[in-house]
């Protein structure tokens, strides 16, 4: 049946080339999915400034979060690991306990601290580790930075000597101290004696803290980049199932319909003989040998998307900038295979009803196919129906804020399956529904379209599927990013009552500044304000996720400046080990728990005040002297200020680096902020858009082609070219119909849970346009992609079209 394949192939160019593009597309977007995930999870990060050493020992930036909870396959509890918040550090007598370890040649400590250089933000490094001869009092800095410079750090400012060009800021070791406020040190760079088993002397190391070998040396250059690689894998993950999911309907409904269009020479087949077996190996082979190449050849331009998005992520900051991309042949497996698979199964299904009819009522229907409908597609259908019905009630009765979009968000897929396999039959309720306005606006060749559609309902679902596809997914996911977008600025705004706030260049604000401020004429309230998270371990808290609660480190009037409303015990007691919690969480004032603060130290805390929060936006308030030294830097990030915010710029001019932010600057920044997550959010979207646009064009190109004959026979009885074409511009319109309801269906299945929760509304947050634009441009591509091969198909002599097969 190979050679047989072979010669099919040569004589059908246009449903294979359809069957080709679906595949070739396909798999370029599930590698470049791939890649980012392979990436994620390698996050390798050669060392650039620390490359000099073989092993770098840090401290232990993870534990493990135990769960009360009993597992899915024992009754005993289980534990998370779980990457600390904050940077966690080593004691100075480390560094020369490490260099008493035998096979160690040197060991220095090496700092990293943020600083402000001229007014520009820099950060700033010990000489110990760059190798370079320091005096107390110099600098080294890149090219063109001048004879004298001044350093502003924590609050303070410094004049320093330019020692001379370096890549890095780099201070003298003996200025280290005073520069970070601190003198633990961020990392032990380790150089071995010549010969030396890196392995075995990491073993003998391990005592100290965590090895660090090869590309993962660069974490310490890079602290981020492990948060953010766990992001890049969870956002490569769903973006990628997406992706594959999106790609098995469109390559289904490309292959199944290329099927459909050859159910004349099929039933001819059979008619002549060909067993049923024959017939699915001919079909499996044809989809195989364009499987095959299609997906082999979307591995090149596979390679170019995964590099240029992955390169997009890194501008925006959503992946570190130390982290090397990498995408090597397990991605290429999975594109290679799930596009394989894919044709697979979709080549199977097609053949499945032809190769079961018998040849007599094959040669009977293959003019016109009505039967759609099986039990096993009956049963998929209805399973993943109630999987999209399963979590649209998660979503509304278990779900809160933000949070709802992870039940929410993929709901999108099911509903779509649910509603792709029983399309055709809802496109011939669509049709009857639609038969009287059609037929009173369009006249004679608007009924004749709706007469053939009606009548090819069965082949129309392949071009609906599509269309709906790319409706659904476009306006589901744009308009829950909206709406997120909206619902959190909402509650930022709700949550600042401040008139000002002030921030820092270089890292961090003085400890005492926000008692000055207090205490400057014309400033009635000032709070300092340091975020972190902590993890609620002891009696462990069902509510926390990896990232535990987050928490803000507050000292001053906090009620004055912050939304923040008690409904039990009294936010003065904000002190010692005392905190406040949101009434979401079910604790009570006097509640006992144990803590771990954001680099991993426990302590015990009591629960002194409840408090009304926003919701999906609760935040523990804790006292800043309690959390304050368990952060990076240590200082407040920001202090909200009630008054006149002249009186606040002058007060902090004293300050260096610090500077003043009105309510709407600081608004703005924070929505700056957020539109990272939304370019993220519609360039990963817009990835599968492309792809499924694709699709529409690909199917109608197919599906209005392959009717030449048809078209000729048409004009042969008395229609005229432009009749032909305004029947089949009705087709058409039709089709966008029925897609646009199906779209518009799916999408609703996912946004009215999703918005019920976040906003109180069945209707999303967005302008109207958005739909509008996905709606005209599902229109245009539809006329466009039917229209254009009609006009081409009815360019030649009728009785010349007529003579030539389908």
């Amino acid at each position: 049946m190979l050679a047989l394949a072979l010669r099919t192939l040569r004589f059908r160019k246009g449903g294979f080339l359809g069957t080709f593009v679906a595949l070739f597309f396909g798999s370029a977007l599930v590698l470049a999915c791939a890649g980012l995930m392979e990436t994620g999870i390698r996050t390798a990060i050669p060392p650039e400034r620390l490359a000099h050493a073989d092993l770098q020992v840090v401290a232990t930036h993870k534990f493990e979060l135990a769960r009360d909870e009993p597992s899915d396959d024992e009754d005993k509890n289980h534990t998370d690991t779980v990457l600390l918040t904050e940077r966690v550090r080593l004691a100075p007598a480390v560094v020369d306990q490490v260099k008493a370890v035998p096979g160690v040649r040197s060991a220095q400590p090496d700092f990293s601290f943020p600083v402000a250089i001229n007014g520009v933000p820099a950060t700033g490094h010990g000489s110990a580790s760059t190798a370079k001869t320091t005096a107390p009092g110099q600098v080294w800095l890149p090219a063109g930075s001048g004879e004298r410079v001044t350093v502003f750090y924590r609050g303070k400012s410094r004049e320093f000597t330019v020692a001379g060009v370096a890549e890095y800021p780099t201070f003298a070791d003996s200025d280290v101290a005073e520069l970070s406020g601190r003198s633990t040190v961020d990392s032990v760079s380790v150089v071995a004696e010549p010969g030396t088993d890196l392995e075995a002397l990491a073993d003998r190391l391990s005592p100290f803290g965590v090895v660090l070998t090869g590309d993962d040396r660069g974490l310490v250059e890079y602290p981020d980049a492990e948060e953010k690689g766990n992001g890049l894998i969870a956002l490569a993950g769903v973006i990628g199932g997406l992706a594959i999911t999106t790609a098995m309907f469109v390559v289904a409904s490309t292959l199944g319909l290329s099927v459909r269009q050859r159910s004349r020479e099929l039933a001819l087949l059979r008619a002549i003989g060909t067993t049923p077996g024959q017939l699915r190996r001919m079909v499996l082979s044809e989809a195989m040998l364009v499987g095959v190449v299609a997906t082999a050849l979307g591995c090149v331009p596979g390679q170019w998307i995964g590099e240029a998005l992955f390169d997009q992520l890194v501008a925006k900051g959503v992946v570190s900038e130390g982290v090397v991309f990498h995408q090597g042949w397990i991605p290429m497996i999975i594109a290679v295979g799930s596009g394989l698979l894919t044709a697979l199964a979709a080549a199977l299904t097609a053949a499945r009803r032809a190769a079961r009819t018998r040849p007599t009522e094959a040669l009977a229907e293959s003019s016109l196919e009505t039967r759609w409908l099986s039990v096993p597609r009956a049963v998929l259908a209805l399973l993943a129906l109630g999987g999209g019905t399963a979590l649209a009630i998660v979503t509304v009765t278990v779900m809160d804020g933000p949070v709802a979009a992870s039940t929410a968000g993929p709901s999108v897929i099911l509903w779509a399956i649910a509603l792709a396999l029983v399309s055709p039959g809802v496109t011939r309720a669509l049709m009857a529904l639609l038969h009287w306005p059609v037929r009173a606006i369009t006249g004679v060749a608007g009924e004749l379209g709706l007469l053939n559609a009606r009548a090819r309902t069965v082949r129309l679902a392949a071009a609906v599927t599509p269309i709906m596809l790319a409706t659904g997914i476009a306006t589901a996911n744009i308009y829950m990013q909206t709406t997120q977008v909206a619902v959190t600025q909402q509650a930022y705004a709700a949550t600042l009552r401040a008139d000002a706030v002030v921030a820092s260049t270089t890292g961090g604000l003085p400890t005492d500044l926000v008692d000055r401020l207090r205490a400057t004429p014309g400033i009635t309230a000032a709070t300092a304000v340091t975020s972190t998270r902590i993890y609620i371990t002891a009696p462990f808290h069902a509510g926390q996720d990896d990232d535990g609660f987050p928490t803000h480190g507050v000292s001053g009037d906090i009620a004055a400046t912050t939304a923040v409303t008690p409904t039990a015990g009294s936010l003065d007691r904000l002190s010692g080990n005392a905190i406040a919690v949101p009434d979401s969480l079910g604790y009570r004032p006097g509640a006992k728990l144990t803590v771990r603060l954001g680099d991993g130290a426990e302590t015990n805390v009591t629960v002194a005040a409840t408090f009304t929060g926003v919701p999906g936006f609760e935040t523990v308030l804790a006292p800043a002297a309690l959390v304050l030294p368990h952060t990076t830097t240590a200082l407040p990030q920001q202090i909200l200020v009630r008054g006149d915010p002249a009186a606040v710029a002058a007060a902090v001019t004293s300050t260096p680096g610090a500077v003043v932010g009105d309510r709407e600057s600081v608004t703005a920044a924070f929505q700056e902020g957020q539109n990272v997550g939304t370019w993220v959010n519609y360039t990963l979207v817009g990835m599968i858009m492309a792809y499924t646009v694709i699709a529409v064009v690909n199917t109608l190109v197919m599906a209005t082609a392959a009717r030449r004959r048809e078209f000729a026979l048409q004009r042969l009885t008395g229609s005229s070219r432009p009749q032909v074409l305004r029947m089949m511009t009705t087709e058409a319109l039709l089709t966008t119909a029925v897609g646009l309801v199906l779209g518009t269906a799916v999408a609703a299945g996912t946004l009215v849970p999703f918005t019920l929760v976040v906003s109180d509304s069945p209707l999303p947050i967005g302008p109207a346009w958005i739909y509008l634009a996905i709606a005209t441009t599902m229109t245009l591509l539809t006329l466009s992609a039917t229209l254009i091969p009609t006009w081409r198909a009815t360019s030649q002599p009728p009785i010349t079209a007529a003579t030539l097969p389908d």
